[in-house]
């Protein structure tokens, strides 16, 4: 399996300055397919394990169903073969017990921890990036060589974002409540500066 990658030359402004000319930098963004829709998810999973396609569905749609029951509960719910998703929030946080209300949740969030034969797989999957000028000419292409880290947000790696929220879901055996630096960080923002 490979994974592509483009770099494509960008001018960012860091200030809102209307004076700021800007820098040019590369900015890496995995190469995005086609979104695949459900049906044929189900066609692949149901000639995969040999049952038909409607009783693919019928239990497609029951585990879909559980797992959002559970959840909304505060489970954190076993995905097969992919990991855990639980529910989450970010809030606000205050000093006096009376300031408490819900207008202080800023977001819900839905977490997903991969299971290790997931987070093995992708970092095991070869990167090829493609890197594009400012005018669209492809410039180079480079195969990875990193170290093949991958980001785990529930055991401490960090990320860009706000810091001080607050992060909530699962059950408390679980970690219950836990402090975050943020969302995780994406393909936006920042960049790889090269000349």
């Amino acid at each position: 399996m490979t994974m592509k990658v483009k770099a494509i030359e960008k001018k960012l402004k860091f200030t809102k300055d209307p004076n700021d000319a800007g820098v040019y930098r590369y900015v890496m963004s995995p190469e995005q397919y086609s979104s695949l829709n459900q049906k044929k998810v189900i066609k692949e999973a149901a000639l995969r394990s040999g049952v038909s396609q409607g009783v693919m569905q019928a239990c497609w749609d029951a585990a879909g169903e559980v797992i959002k029951a559970w959840a909304t509960e505060g489970h954190s719910v076993a995905l097969p073969g992919l990991g855990t998703m639980r529910f989450g929030l970010r809030s606000k946080s205050v000093e006096d017990v009376n300031k408490v209300k819900s207008n202080l949740i800023t977001s819900r969030r839905i977490i997903f921890t991969p299971d290790v034969d997931l987070k093995d797989e992708l970092k095991n999957t070869a990167i090829v990036i493609t890197c594009y000028d400012r005018n669209g000419n492809e410039v180079k292409r480079v195969t990875s060589d990193d170290d093949a880290e991958v980001e785990d947000p529930e055991n401490g790696s960090t990320g860009n974002g706000e810091n001080g929220s607050t992060e909530n879901g699962g059950s408390q055996n679980q970690g219950g409540n836990s402090n975050t630096g943020g969302d995780n960080g994406g393909s936006s923002g920042g960049g790889l500066g090269q000349n």
